[in-house]
């Protein structure tokens, strides 16, 4: 005696995938022209970050902690790369996968300039030191 299964019943078994969303032509192009603006906010970024070098001007009057402005100073110039790479690498994954993707270096930007704020505070940090 064989039993046997009907093809319909097989298609039960085994579940089908669910259609990938559709890609959206206007999200392409707009994450993909704020990817190439992206390194030069994050020129920019790093850029001002040397400004911040100018902190020290202030230790002639005061005690300074210069390991701590140094760690500042570097945290601001190398930050928006770093930021920079982790942004390139999401929004290239959810384009893969068909996310809106265009927020993310919009993200990325912001968080560039955050970057910038939270080193100023490690320098102003190092200058107040005594």
């Amino acid at each position: 005696m064989t039993y046997s299964l009907s093809p319909e019943s097989y298609r039960t078994l085994r579940p089908e995938r669910p259609p990938r969303p559709a890609r959206r032509g206007w999200d392409l192009v707009i994450t993909v022209v704020l990817l190439v603006l992206l390194p030069l906010a994050a020129l920019a970024c790093s850029y001002a970050g040397f400004f911040l070098a100018f902190a020290s001007d202030a230790c002639g009057s005061v005690t300074c902690d210069y390991g701590v402005m140094n760690f500042g100073l570097w945290f601001a110039v190398l930050a928006p790369w770093v930021v920079l790479l982790l942004t390139v690498v999401v929004a290239i994954i959810r384009l893969v996968r068909h996310r809106i993707a265009f927020w993310v270096p919009l993200t990325g930007i912001v968080l560039m300039a955050v970057t910038w704020f939270v080193a100023a505070a490690i320098v102003g940090a190092g200058v107040s030191a005594s």
